[in-house]
C-alpha cells in the first residue's frame, strides 16, 4: 500500500507524468472533479490549477519545480517594478535584468556542459562543471542529489520563454502586472502546455485568468476531438514508425541501404510532426474543457509552397515569439539595430566556441570588417546586409535554443539560407504571377524536401551520424532492392502513406469529418472514444515513447 502510494505521489524518472500514460488520464479526471466544484471563483481557480500544475511538473521533472518557482517569483516582481518605474533607464534595466536571469537560467542548464568543454579546449583549462543547485538543496534539505551532473529540466525552454514575454509586454505596455502571485504562477506553469508548448504570450493567456468559465457543446466536442486527433498523431502513427523503422537506421544508418536512409528521413518528417502537432492538439484540447484558449501551433505544415511559409505554419508559437522578440527588434526587414551587432557577436563567439578554432575569430573579425566596408560604400549593400543578418540571426538562435551542437547550428543556418534565397527568388520567380495547381504542386514538392533534408541534422545525434546517413544515400542507393524494403518494411510505409495521405488532405475535407464528429451526439461521441482507445492500446508500444520536444 505504501509502495502504490509513492508512485501515486512521488516523482520516477522511469514513470513520468505525460499524455500518453493512463496514469495522466486519471490524473486528469481526479483535476477535473475538483475543478467542476470551484470554477466559478475565479480567483480559487487560479490558484487550484497553479498548485496541480506544480505537482504535475514534479510528476515529470522532480525537484526541478523549484527552478520554475524561482523563475515565476523573479518575473514576477519585476514586472512589477517595471509597471511603477518612472524612468526610461530604470524599466530598460529592470526588462535587461529579466532577460539577464532568464537566459542564465536556460543556459547553466542547457549549455554549461558544451561551454565548459569548448573552453577547456580552446585554453587548455580544465574546468569541470558543477551542479550548484543540487549542491544547495542537499545542504538546505539534507539530500543527496549529485552534483557532478547538470540534468536539463524539462520544459525549461518553453517556460523561460514565457516569462521573458511577459516582462517585456509589461514594458511595452501591452498588458499591466498581475497583482497575485499565484495568478501568474497559473500563466507560468499551465500544465497542458507547460512542458512542451505552444509558448503562450502573455498578453493573450493573462486576460483568461479573470474572464468567467464558457464551455459551450461545440468547444467540448472540439476539444475531445483535439485530444484524440493528438493522441491517434503520438501513439498510432509517431510511435510506430519511429520504434519499428526510423530509430533502427539512425541508429546505425551505416546497416541500412540508401533507400532505407531516405525513407527514414521522410519517415522522420512525419514522425516529428505527429509528435509534435499530436502534443500540441492535446494540450489545447485539455486547456479548452477547462475554459482557456491556447494558440494555434500548427498550420498544416507541409503544405507550405515556400520555406517562409512554412515557418509560419510550423511551430507557430517560438516562430512569432522569435519574430517579434528578437527579429523585430533587431530591424526585422528594415535595417540594422545594436540588438543585431550584439547578436552576431553572440552566434560568432559561439560558432567559435562549438569549434574549438581559436583561428575562426581572426576569420570571423576579417570578414566582418570587409562587411563593414563595403557597407560604407553603399547603402543599399548595408542595407542588404544588415537585413539578410537580421534574418540569419533570428534562425541560428532558433537552432542553438533546440541545443548547443553543431547539428542545430548548421540545422538553424540552412533554414536562415533557405529564407535569404526564397526572398530574392520570389522577385524573379517565373511563377510568382501564377496561381495554377502546377506551380503550386512544385512548390509544395521543394519545400517539403528542402525542409526533410535540413532534419537530418535536426534527429542525426553526432555529426558523424549525419555524415554516414549522406553517404549511404549518395553512395550506397540502389533501385534494385526497393521492392524487397517495401515489402520488408510494408506495415511502416504503410503508416506513412496514410499519416501523409491525411497531412495533405484540403482543409475543407478535415473540416467535414471534425464538424460530423463535433456535431455528434454525446453517445456517439463516447463510443468513438471508446474505439480510439482500443486502437491506442492495440498499437502502444511496450516501452514510454517521451514527446520529442520534451529534450529541448
Amino acid at each position: 500500500m505504501i509502495d502504490f502510494i509513492k508512485n501515486i505521489f512521488l516523482y520516477s524518472d522511469s514513470k513520468p507524468l505525460i499524455f500518453t500514460q493512463l496514469y495522466f488520464w486519471v490524473f486528469f479526471g481526479v483535476v477535473l472533479t475538483f475543478y467542476s466544484f470551484i470554477y466559478k471563483n475565479k480567483a480559487v481557480r487560479n490558484a487550484y490549477l497553479f498548485f496541480v500544475s506544480l505537482f504535475f511538473y514534479y510528476k515529470t521533472s522532480g525537484f526541478f519545480f523549484a527552478i520554475l518557482l524561482f523563475s515565476t517569483l523573479a518575473d514576477f516582481i519585476i514586472g512589477k517594478r517595471i509597471f511603477k518605474a518612472k524612468a526610461l533607464n530604470s524599466k530598460k534595466w529592470l526588462i535587461a535584468s529579466s532577460v539577464f536571469i532568464n537566459l542564465l537560467l536556460l543556459g547553466y542548464f542547457k549549455y554549461s556542459y558544451f561551454l565548459v568543454e569548448n573552453i577547456n579546449e580552446l585554453f587548455g583549462t580544465a574546468f569541470v562543471p558543477i551542479n550548484y543547485f543540487a549542491n544547495i538543496a542537499n545542504l538546505l534539505t539534507n539530500s543527496h542529489f549529485e552534483v557532478d551532473k547538470i540534468l536539463l529540466p524539462v520544459g525549461i525552454s518553453f517556460y523561460t520563454f514565457q516569462t521573458i514575454s511577459y516582462s517585456i509586454d509589461v514594458y511595452r505596455e501591452k498588458i499591466k502586472p498581475v497583482d497575485n502571485i499565484l495568478d501568474f504562477g497559473f500563466y507560468v506553469s499551465f500544465f497542458p502546455q507547460l512542458v512542451a508548448g505552444p509558448i503562450v504570450r502573455a498578453s493573450e493567456f493573462i486576460p483568461q485568468l479573470y474572464q468567467e468559465y464558457k464551455l459551450t457543446k461545440a468547444q467540448f466536442g472540439h476539444a475531445i476531438f483535439l485530444i484524440l486527433n493528438g493522441l491517434i498523431k503520438k501513439m498510432v502513427i509517431g510511435d510506430f514508425i519511429a520504434v519499428n523503422f526510423i530509430d533502427r537506421v539512425f541508429d546505425n544508418p551505416l546497416s541500412y541501404s540508401g533507400f532505407e536512409n531516405l525513407m527514414a528521413l521522410y519517415g522522420y518528417s512525419l514522425q516529428v510532426y505527429a509528435d509534435f502537432s499530436g502534443y500540441t492538439d492535446i494540450a489545447i484540447g485539455i486547456a479548452l474543457l477547462m475554459g482557456f484558449h491556447l494558440p494555434l501551433n500548427f498550420n498544416s505544415p507541409y503544405k507550405a509552397e515556400n520555406v517562409g511559409d512554412f515557418w509560419k505554419r510550423w511551430h507557430i508559437s517560438l516562430s512569432t515569439w522569435l519574430k517579434d522578440y528578437l527579429y523585430i527588434p533587431m530591424g526585422g526587414n528594415r535595417n540594422g539595430t545594436w540588438f543585431t551587432y550584439i547578436s552576431l557577436t553572440f552566434i560568432l563567439s559561439f560558432i567559435v566556441l562549438l569549434s574549438g578554432k581559436l583561428f575562426l575569430a581572426y576569420i570571423f573579425i576579417g570578414i566582418i570588417i570587409i562587411l563593414v566596408i563595403l557597407a560604407r560604400l553603399s547603402n543599399s549593400f548595408r542595407h542588404q546586409i544588415n537585413t539578410n543578418i537580421n534574418l540569419m540571426m533570428t534562425m541560428l538562435i532558433g537552432g542553438l535554443w533546440h541545443g548547443a551542437s553543431w547539428q542545430f547550428v548548421i540545422w538553424g543556418g540552412l533554414n536562415g539560407f533557405g529564407l535569404v534565397i526564397y526572398k530574392y527568388w520570389k522577385h524573379i520567380s517565373p511563377f510568382k504571377n501564377k496561381n495554377n495547381w502546377i506551380s503550386h504542386l512544385l512548390g509544395v514538392l521543394i519545400t517539403f524536401n528542402f525542409i526533410t533534408f535540413t532534419r537530418i541534422w535536426f534527429r542525426g545525434e553526432s555529426m558523424e551520424v549525419t555524415s554516414n546517413i549522406l553517404h549511404q544515400i549518395s553512395q550506397q542507393f540502389s533501385f534494385s532492392i526497393i521492392p524487397d524494403v517495401i515489402i520488408g518494411f510494408k506495415s511502416v510505409f504503410i503508416y506513412m502513406l496514410i499519416g501523409y495521405i491525411i497531412h495533405w488532405l484540403p482543409s475543407s475535407i478535415k473540416e467535414i469529418y471534425r464538424g460530423w464528429f463535433v456535431k455528434s451526439n454525446l453517445f456517439i461521441k463516447a463510443f468513438i472514444v471508446i474505439i480510439v482507445v482500443f486502437i491506442l492500446y492495440q498499437t502502444r508500444t511496450a516501452e514510454i515513447q517521451p514527446f520529442i520536444y520534451f529534450q529541448f
